[in-house]
């Protein structure tokens, strides 16, 4: 299999991590509001597992280090692949209750309270129990990069022309989609071997470990998606005759498409675990708020209505943002 022996490799692949979990969710942007965004998440979802099977096949089975990808599966250890499965199955759970946070709270709130305390609880979780880099530097720059999503939340809500009173349910929906989310990955790096090349037995790599971790989405979401396509915390119940009826290739091709955006963040970062180290990887990775950010300026144009003031507090954020991303890099390099 395909691995990397480079730290600096590590970065930009991380890098390329957070911009593909920072954009997949324009997808959305550009389906139709006819087409629910439960139906929109069923080819999200697919999306996921064929990337999985094709980087399985393709880059999880070339090279001359480590175990093919049907090798690696084959050898694997129940609790193993049980680990992994459950990390598909707490993401998916988090990633809906955080969708619905957003449909109810806003973007202002859902996404600062969820991802914000994903980004700390992932990080803390992951260092103690895979302690690589130095731990100041690295909850610095988590530190920082947490200030900076307080921002983006400060910016989201200076523009919002409407003052809208935030539910409790959606305050709940966000916690409760940050603490699952901070713990995901965590099931995950159980899963896999720590060294690539050569893999320990009943361990999985990369690869592997990605592969039955879509297959946890996949399968859970025949629960969590049924029931909030049954029982939506907001709007109407969808019926999965509207995948059929309403859908359209095009429709369907945007939600693959999401859905392979995210999987390649996934699996870069799941590579460069090695590297990195898992709280790093996840960290950098979980920067994909600020990413969001980004689009919003730049590409949406949400803030170019915004006064002065609020300008000052996006250069600020994207400012502690960068300092807190060069932390935590720096955490592994010293």
């Amino acid at each position: 299999m395909i691995i990397i022996e480079s730290f600096a490799v590590a970065v930009v692949l991380l890098f390329v991590t957070m911009l593909c979990w920072g954009s997949w969710a324009n997808t959305q942007k550009l389906a139709t509001k006819t087409w629910p965004f439960q139906l929109f998440y069923w080819d999200y979802v697919i999306g996921i597992v064929l990337s999985s099977l094709i980087l399985g096949f393709t880059l999880g089975s070339f090279g001359e280090e480590g175990r093919s990808f049907t090798e690696d599966l084959l050898q694997a250890k129940q609790s193993v692949l049980l680990a992994a499965f459950i990390g598909g199955v707490v993401f998916n759970l988090a990633n809906i209750l955080l969708v619905a946070a957003i449909d109810i709270a806003g973007m202002a709130v859902a996404f600062p309270i969820g991802i914000g305390l994903a980004l700390v609880i992932g990080v803390v979780v992951n260092y103690l129990k895979y302690p690589l880099g130095d731990p100041y530097m690295l909850f610095i720059g988590v530190l920082l990069v947490t200030v900076a999503i307080i921002l983006d939340a400060k910016v989201y809500r200076s523009i919002s022309k409407v003052a809208s009173k935030v539910s409790t349910k959606g305050i709940v929906l966000s916690l409760a989609a940050g603490v699952l989310m901070g713990f995901f990955y965590r099931f995950v790096a159980d899963s896999m071997s720590p060294n690539f090349s050569t893999p320990e037995v009943g361990k999985l790599t990369p690869y592997g470990a990605f592969f039955v971790f879509s297959i946890g989405i996949l399968v859970s979401n025949f629960l969590w998606n049924s029931i909030v396509m049954a029982k939506p915390f907001s709007g109407k119940p969808v019926a999965y005759k509207e995948y059929f009826s309403k859908g359209n290739l095009k429709l369907h091709s945007i939600g693959w498409l999401g859905g392979i955006i995210w999987a390649i963040g996934m699996s870069l970062s799941l590579i460069a675990s090695e590297q990195a180290g898992f709280a790093i990887s996840y960290g950098l990775g979980q920067g994909a708020t600020m990413v969001a950010a980004i689009w919003g300026v730049f590409v949406w144009k949400e803030f170019a209505e915004a006064s002065s003031k609020t300008k000052k507090y996006i250069n600020l954020m994207f400012a502690f943002f960068i300092v807190g991303l060069v932390l935590i890099i720096y955490a592994r390099i010293k």
